[in-house]
């Protein structure tokens, strides 16, 4: 009964979904345990494409319990329209294959509102790189104690307490403080009351069926969204996202015990990318032939913004920052395709600052912003590699790629992809085996 916690290593993108949607295969219970809807999942199965933004990757399989744990932070709309979506696509998703902990956080109409107007009033430089949908303002309400939770849409007198409350304060900010145009009760309450009829029967309480679960000897998977380095605490702050993306978030982004969890694997991309604004100290600029080279070949778009995502070589200090703060206890290597053709890669193994070394992220801002990497370079491979499916069959400079990634991280790779479908990719050790 292993249980197992799949997190992102650098700044999101990493290939996430596609492993979850591995590892699924051999767990009973799949649970996102944080991050809202500016997160996305591509998943490509049978030459078929899927993205997920709230729901687990882990709903393709029909015989899995999927749930959504109170960490997460849910646009009701979002949600219904990804429901519909999949069952649109034969895959029906009922209440017995996803639950909704009643816990979990409400996206409000006017948190995407309040969102979108103080980005656009900060100036250039300054601006954080928001999606605009409200993930910053819910979680501030969840911390301020003004959250709306989804179990409180099962109580129509407390929803519409907190709804007129919350409307009422948010339009006295976007009027007094952005000059933007008020939100009308009347229409979100009527919005509202229509998402809790429809949503009201996936709703649950997802701890105590976890530990359930737990007791009855099933594995449980959980998924995160984003990565390390955009963690609310630890990642490139202010340039973060508004939750904690580190493992240790999943047992309270879900309520399970962390004495239960078993190991925690880590995506690793095989080189660096970055979606927004912030520092990227390995980041290759916009014309650069191999930085273009590799957003051309790993189709680095943004599954939830289309955004281009910036790109740079690999960089290990992201890496060994992301094994300490999460415990990992293995590797997923990600795009190790991507790399085919490049004839030297780089890997950054240090920064320089000011003429100070680090080898780990400083927490300075502004030095994060002046980090320059020292790198190491190594021989790439021409061949192309998305056919191969043993690791022993990969050229040898690509399998030195991946030694090289194991011996500066100290943590041994379990998975390594190559290339995006579901079966281009090689187990080499399962995390569900004990």
């Amino acid at each position: 009964m292993p249980n197992v916690v799949v997190v992102g290593t650098q700044w999101g993108d990493e290939g996430k979904g596609k492993i979850v949607d591995l590892l699924t295969r051999y767990a009973d219970c799949i649970v996102r345990f944080q991050g809202g809807n500016n997160a996305g999942h591509t998943l490509v199965v049978d030459g078929k494409q899927f993205i997920f933004h709230i729901i687990p990757s882990g709903i393709l399989y029909e015989d899995k319990a999927c749930m959504i744990g109170n960490g997460v932070i849910i646009d009701p709309g979002v949600l219904l329209d990804e429901i519909n979506e999949l069952n649109e696509k034969g895959l029906p998703v009922t209440p017995k294959r996803l639950m909704i902990s009643e816990n979990a956080h409400l996206i409000m109409p006017y948190h995407k509102s309040l969102d979108q107007a103080s980005e656009a009033a900060l100036s250039k430089g300054k601006k954080i790189g928001t999606t605009g949908r409200g993930i910053g303002p819910c979680y501030m309400d969840k911390v301020g104690r003004y959250g709306i939770k989804v179990g409180d849409m099962l109580d129509p007198v407390l929803f519409e307490e907190k709804i007129k409350a919350n409307v009422e304060e948010k339009n006295f900010l976007l009027t007094k403080k952005f000059g933007a145009a008020p939100l009308e009760l009347d229409v979100v309450r009527a919005q509202c009351d229509k998402f809790a009829e429809l949503l009201q029967p996936f709703v649950g309480n997802v701890s105590m069926v976890l530990d359930q679960a737990r007791k009855s000897g099933k594995n449980v998977l959980f998924e995160g969204a984003q990565g390390t380095q955009l963690d609310i605490d630890h990642g490139t702050y202010p340039f973060v996202t508004s939750s904690n993306t580190i493992a240790g978030n999943a047992c309270i982004g879900s309520g399970f015990g962390p004495a239960h969890i078993d190991s925690v694997i880590g995506i690793l991309k095989a080189y660096t990318t970055r979606v927004g604004e912030g520092p990227f100290p390995s980041e290759l600029p916009e014309g650069d032939v191999v930085g273009d080279q590799l957003q051309r070949k790993g189709g680095e778009f943004g599954a939830t913004t289309g955004r281009r995502r910036r790109c740079g070589w690999l960089d290990g200090v992201v890496a060994s920052d992301a094994v300490r703060l999460n415990g990992l206890t293995g590797l997923a290597i990600t795009k190790l395709d991507v790399l085919s053709g490049q004839p030297t890669l780089k890997i950054g193994r240090k920064y320089m600052v000011e003429g100070q070394e680090f080898d780990y992220m400083p927490t300075n801002i502004r030095q994060t912003a002046l980090a320059k990497p020292v790198y190491e370079e190594v021989e790439g491979w021409s061949e192309e590699i998305s056919e191969v499916r043993q690791f022993d069959d990969l050229p040898q400079k690509a399998k030195d790629y991946v030694h090289k990634i194991e011996d500066m991280t100290g943590v041994e790779p379990v998975i390594v992809s190559v290339g995006p479908d579901r079966e281009e990719t090689l187990l080499l050790k399962n995390p569900f085996d004990k």
